[in-house]
């Protein structure tokens, strides 16, 4: 019972990891266009950049540490 509940547990928080992921994924790809776009970015905006891309590599890692892979679903 216990075991059941531990695995329910993990398989929502790999969801929300995963969840996670993509939602700085697409932030980091909407930062990166504005930067490209813009003809001076200034340094909050280049520093906020960096911030979301450590974010992204950080969970990016934590799935690899979680042996996640988007496409490999089973229940």
């Amino acid at each position: 019972m216990f075991f059941q509940r531990k695995k329910r547990i993990r398989q929502a928080e790999d969801e929300r990891l995963l969840a996670l992921i993509e939602e700085m994924k697409q932030r980091l790809s909407k930062q990166q266009a504005i930067i490209s776009s813009s003809v001076d970015p200034s340094p909050t905006v280049l520093n906020d950049l960096r911030i979301t891309e450590a974010k992204y590599l950080f969970l990016l890692k934590e799935a690899r540490v979680r042996h996640e892979n988007g496409n490999d679903k089973s229940n």
